[in-house]
């Protein structure tokens, strides 16, 4: 379980026809006009539909890519983003002799397994053999949540979020955190909702369940009894889940136990025992964000047949890794998670999934390849100039509010003056020497990271917590603000045309990359994140008649978009999209 990212959703007022650049300090020939008039719409009122009529020819000219699910700047600088580290990659395989243990090695070498499809297609489902045998072994209920901690141990993570990360309410100190989670379908509500789409998409699950079953080697029967087994279980944990828009208060989340009253809580899990097995030592609390969740895990451990858990152990190992794997289990998983759910009727090229694998996996070193080349320094002091002059200007507009009294002004201005800013890339970087990668075998680098992953975060117990750390890649393009450390964060990868141009005048560069510091400042006095204080505690420091202003002015942006339409009958949730659309509305504002 990661702290809390927010990331940016800004939608920009033009789009973009093509990006030629990747380097914030090169060549600006052939780039398109920032704003280009041949890209409007004139024929529509721009008081009825501004964004048709600011965007509505390019988005006729643009139709989203068959391999894409949506089209826009955004879109285009991951586009060019990925030929650029495409580059970087291709550049890492061709060295054969590079020295064991280095960065290219690692790098070239993690790349180079997952570019190997012939290997990949032989070796089918044997890669996760292990695994598999050691839960086909599994004897009772304690071998179940036994077998549940060790896949944890090694990055595959079933049943439940588990993770360390400082406590919110003392953020000078690791603690352990577990989650809800160990379901399919993206979200509780997905197994609830009784609308035509929803009850399409559980029976393409259920379908999608049962084929992974028979790929593994069942006959249609038994794979079909497996799927309802799979399922029935599911929709239990579902339905002892907290919804998305509940989850959004971290009070609510936030339930601090001792290891003697979890234990009375979730009568039928021993935490003593499960805490050992995850590899925790000396811990004497832990927090437990919804814990209604927990109580029936442990009501399902006494209750469902171990075969059953079994087959919910055997399916949510072989999907949660389906798309390393061969050929039949990468399609199967692309046809319902992508295809279905998403709508992306074709496939990525594999060099972009082995890429975007490559990045989540080893991606600060992968970023420390990509900063060296397309990030300069001087860039890095350049946005850094661009963001200290939004959060003055931010300041003011604080002190210029009339809603809000002097001493939550003085408390919020405190907040904003203490904001962490990190650019680029970190200052010290992840060491990745224990992590081994070869070059022959996919499935085990992909694997051997997850280990090292969980590895990496469990060793910070007992530890001062590492403020320099980041939770993004520098590749990335994208940003965010962390509440628990106050910081906003913008990694190289969005640092770059059409949001951020070194070579361009600062009135370009406030009309882009302005929005985004603007979107993720204000993340910082969202409805969650105003909530943590300046060092990041989560600390209510608003008067009560100050947090009811602020709440009631939300709850007209809420109502505003509950009444926008997206599809058919469909509206948006505006209390659970509160956070980016308040971002949203900071950053436009004090981007001018």
């Amino acid at each position: 379980m990661k702290y809390i990212i927010t990331v940016v959703t800004i939608t920009a007022l033009f789009n973009l026809a093509s990006c030629k650049n990747t380097n914030t300090g090169g060549d600006t020939t052939g780039r398109p006009k920032l704003l280009d008039a041949a890209n409007m719409d004139t024929t529509v009122k721009p008081g009825m539909d501004f964004y048709r009529y600011a965007n509505g020819t390019w988005l006729k000219n643009n139709p989203i890519p068959p391999s894409e699910t949506g089209w826009g700047s955004f879109n285009i600088l991951v586009e060019n983003n990925y030929k650029a580290l495409h580059q970087l990659l291709d550049s890492a395989v061709m060295i054969k002799n590079a020295v064991p243990g280095s960065i290219v090695q690692k790098v070239g070498d993690f790349y180079r397994s997952g570019m190997d499809s012939a290997a990949i297609d032989k070796a089918g489902i044997t890669p996760l053999n292990d695994i598999l045998s050691r839960i086909n072994n599994v004897q009772d209920a304690n071998g179940i949540i036994n077998e549940i901690a060790i896949e944890h141990t090694q990055g595959i993570g079933p049943l439940f979020d588990f993770g360390v990360s400082p406590d919110d309410k003392n953020v000078t100190r690791e603690i352990c955190k577990f989650g809800q989670g160990g379901l399919g379908l993206p979200d509780r509500d997905y197994y609830f909702n009784k609308d035509e789409e929803t009850i399409k998409v559980r029976e393409a699950y259920k379908n999608y369940i049962t084929g992974l079953f028979v790929l593994i080697g069942e006959d249609s029967a038994s794979a079909r009894n497996d799927e309802a087994a799979v399922y029935k279980l599911e929709d239990g944990l579902a339905g002892a889940s907290m919804t998305r828009t509940a989850m959004r208060d971290p009070y609510k989340t936030y339930n601090k136990f001792n290891i003697q009253s979890i234990n009375k809580e979730t009568p039928g899990i021993d935490w003593n025992t499960l805490l050992q097995n995850l590899e925790v030592e000396g811990q004497d609390s832990i927090i437990v964000s919804t814990p209604l969740f927990f109580k029936k895990v442990a009501m399902e451990l006494k209750l469902t047949p171990v075969n059953a858990w079994k087959k919910y152990l055997t399916f949510h190992v072989v999907n949660s890794m389906s798309s390393d794997l061969s050929s039949n289990f990468d399609q199967a998983s692309f046809g319902f998670y992508d295809k279905i759910l998403s709508g992306q009727q074709e496939q990525k090229p594999r060099w972009k999934r082995v890429l975007a694998e490559t990045d989540g996996s080893i991606g600060e070193l992968l970023g420390q390849m990509y900063v060296e080349r397309y990030f300069t320094p001087e860039a890095k002091t350049r946005m850094l100039a661009l963001v200290n002059n939004l959060q003055q200007t931010y300041a003011a507009r604080i002190q210029r509010l009339t809603w809000m009294s002097d001493s939550t002004k003085k408390k919020a201005l405190s907040k904003l003056s203490a904001f962490v800013k990190k650019i680029g890339y970190p200052d010290k970087w992840k060491d990745f020497s224990n992590l081994r990668i070869v070059g022959n075998h996919y499935v085990a680098n992909v694997l051997n990271a997850a280990a090292f992953e969980y590895k990496y975060h469990l060793n910070k117990l007992g530890k001062p917590v590492d403020r320099t750390e980041w939770g993004m890649t520098p590749p990335t393009v994208n940003a965010y603000y962390n509440p628990g450390f106050n910081e906003i964060v913008f990694p190289a990868g969005i640092l770059q045309y059409p949001f951020f141009d070194f070579a361009a005048d600062d009135a370009v560069n406030y009309g882009g990359i302005g929005a985004v510091i603007g979107h993720e400042m204000t993340h910082g006095f969202d409805d969650q994140g105003r909530l943590y204080d300046e060092v990041g505690n989560l600390h209510n420091w608003w008067s009560e008649a100050d947090a009811k202003n602020f709440t009631d002015r939300v709850s007209m942006v809420i109502r505003q978009f509950d009444s926008s339409k997206i599809l058919d009958s469909l509206h948006v949730n505006g209390k659970l999209t509160q956070g980016e659309n308040l971002a949203d509305l900071g950053g436009a504002e004090h981007s001018l």
